[in-house]
């Protein structure tokens, strides 16, 4: 029974005075080595399209590892006049969020777009919007309506 007790006692001690020491003591934290960056190979040329009644919007694009986007859209709106131009922005999880610089009527312009991915489609979204320093831009983007009635679907890519 002595030795049960004595153990005992040696235990508690030991543990109380290593309680002690961590309380005064700082913890050393030694940082794992950096792992190996993944390098992620973009995906290549995405191409989507709709047409209705006429109207055609087509977009091209390819995402690198960093999640940025560079590419075309051409919109080609019955009764209105077609624009074309580049994309460049980024992809914010499944939201793809670009400025849109363009030419119609002669005249450059800049928009900022919204486009929401779902499986194989694109769906354009809409917002308010201001205008500061010659470029359109969505007030508010957590407000932003995705219409489904405008989803682009994904379609093999023109070879130019």
């Amino acid at each position: 029974m002595k030795k049960i007790l004595a153990i005992s006692t040696l235990i508690l001690t030991v543990l109380i005075s290593c309680k002690k020491a961590t309380e005064t003591e700082p913890i050393q934290i030694t940082p794992s080595p950096p792992k190996e960056a993944q390098i992620v190979e973009p995906a290549g040329d995405q191409c989507y399209s709709w047409t209705s009644k006429g109207s055609v919007i087509e977009m091209s694009f390819n995402v690198n590892s960093h999640q940025e986007v560079n590419g075309k859209l051409s919109i080609n709106i019955v009764g209105k006049d077609k624009n074309e131009g580049t994309l460049i922005g980024n992809m914010k999880g499944d939201t793809l969020i670009a400025d849109y610089t363009f030419n119609s009527e002669g005249v450059s312009s800049v928009r900022e777009v919204a486009f929401l991915q779902r499986e194989n489609t694109f769906i354009e979204g809409y917002g308010d919007v201001v205008t500061a320093n010659d470029k359109v831009t969505f007030k508010d983007k957590t407000k932003l309506k995705f219409d489904p009635k405008n989803t682009l679907t994904k379609v093999d890519c023109k070879v130019e």
